[in-house]
């Protein structure tokens, strides 16, 4: 992957959205908090803070892959629990895209509390063109014969594109939903919040089954939390959770109603001497997903990737460093509140690739044979370099796997602004096109 003189392995920067111009007063809720492609790729999804939803979709005129604005709406809104006097945000949390079976887009998004089940589909305006009321701005005369009588006529004005709730599941999570994931059957999904995992129909919103439940007699004795979950890409009877305890819990559902006797775990024994102060919250997981193929697993923690044989439980195939270089900065991260950041990671469509993002701006794709990794960095500089039509930012010397210069040494320097962090990510299913959300901003990098 990293084999060309620019040191951007083939990757260069395509298109950007949102404000792109120095802002240094972002609004709350402009942030970007989830993004996803749908099972085509014509289609991205992107979630933010305010609760609403953008859609964009590819757009066939461009020869390269280039999407522009489809619509946007307001998914959720800020509510306020009386008996628990808790505020719920509307912050989307996660969005996920049903398999499309029909000219209308299917997708699920969720707030700490609330799933919506959204349809999105093309809707023609038609306006009466033709009336016995009104000629333009003069009142016409009675007709005084039928032959005179027009009939009112429909004309086809313009074409919208609407977005309607179908379903609201709501009331089945007493903390906060972390993930969703739709099942292979497109019938069914799992949602997650800290303690449980419930199982739904999607044509089903007022019942559901609790399939994990790790919540103790006595909270006190709370030792972990679910992080996050997400079904088998193929098999409808097996789904994953990973837990703040640095496991990942395989269960199957055809096995007993409740899941809470994992079928596989996946765990590695950490080594004593590297114990310290900060150990149980660097290994905590902060997300999983499974190959296309179902055959691997990848998890993320704070400081490295592990990628994971389903069929070895032990210890990981590939563990790969992503921050080693914040070893030693653990302390500041701990009083800033930087270290509880929750990465994403994410397969390539091809499961030959891996992508998950870091601090000031950058993101690391690895190749999963070699190892070998591309550094980017979701910048500004991005668009500037590219309406300029020089090289990408960084990348300017010849530089390869970490020589002087590059950005994986910039990357390590003392002057990383921790208030820009990859941590959202979306990887197209059939080609090499990435979707990355930087704060309030929205960069596409696509790769030949």
């Amino acid at each position: 992957m990293d084999t060309d003189a620019s040191g951007s392995g083939g990757w260069r920067f395509a298109q950007c959205f949102g404000d792109k111009g120095e802002v240094e007063d972002i609004t709350e809720a402009d942030i970007i908090s989830t993004v996803e492609f749908d099972s085509t790729g014509n289609y991205l999804a992107t979630g933010d803070k305010g609760g609403r939803v953008v859609l964009f979709e590819r757009n066939e005129m461009k020869k390269g892959c280039e999407y522009k604005f489809y619509t946007e709406f307001q998914s959720h809104e800020p509510e306020f629990d009386y008996l628990k006097s808790l505020e719920i945000e509307e912050k989307i949390n996660k969005i996920k895209w049903c398999k499309r079976q029909n000219a209308a887009h299917f997708l699920l998004s969720t707030n700490d509390k609330t799933i919506k089940l959204w349809k999105v589909f093309e809707r023609s305006l038609r306006v009466v063109s033709e009336s016995n009321l009104l000629d333009g701005q003069r009142p016409i005369a009675p007709p005084t014969h039928s032959t005179q009588l027009k009939l009112p006529r429909m004309q086809q004005q313009d074409n919208i594109v609407a977005a309607v709730p179908r379903k609201v599941y709501s009331n089945a999570h007493a903390y906060h939903i972390h993930s969703i994931s739709v099942n292979s059957d497109q019938e069914t999904y799992i949602s997650a919040d800290d303690l449980r995992v419930n199982l739904w129909n999607l044509n089903i919103s007022d019942q559901s089954f609790n399939i994990v439940d790790i919540k103790p007699a006595n909270m006190e004795e709370l030792t972990e939390v679910i992080t996050a979950a997400q079904f088998h890409p193929t098999q409808c009877n097996v789904f994953m959770y990973s837990s703040s305890k640095s496991n990942i819990k395989l269960a199957d559902m055809r096995d007993s109603a409740l899941c809470d006797r994992h079928a596989k775990m996946f765990e590695e024994e950490e080594d004593p001497s590297n114990r310290s102060f900060f150990s149980e919250i660097i290994s905590s997981i902060s997300d999983v997903e499974f190959s296309h193929d179902g055959r691997y697993i990848l998890s993320r923690d704070y400081l490295s990737l592990k990628i994971w044989d389903i069929n070895m439980e032990s210890k990981p195939v590939k563990t790969i460093p992503i921050h080693d270089h914040l070893r030693g900065k653990l302390c500041d991260l701990y009083e800033n509140d930087c270290i509880f950041d929750k990465f994403e990671c994410i397969w390539g469509g091809d499961d030959k690739h891996i992508l998950t993002g870091s601090y000031h701006n950058y993101f690391r794709i690895y190749d999963v044979d070699t190892l070998n990794d591309v550094v980017l960095q979701a910048d500004k500089s991005a668009f500037k370099a590219k309406k300029m039509g020089g090289p990408m930012p960084g990348n300017k010397m010849g530089m390869k796997n970490g020589r002087p210069g590059s950005l994986r040494e910039t990357m390590a320097l003392d002057t990383l602004d921790f208030n820009k962090k990859i941590l959202h990510a979306s990887w197209h299913p059939r080609e090499n096109t990435i979707a990355i959300a930087a704060t309030n901003n929205l960069f596409l990098y696509s790769a030949a």
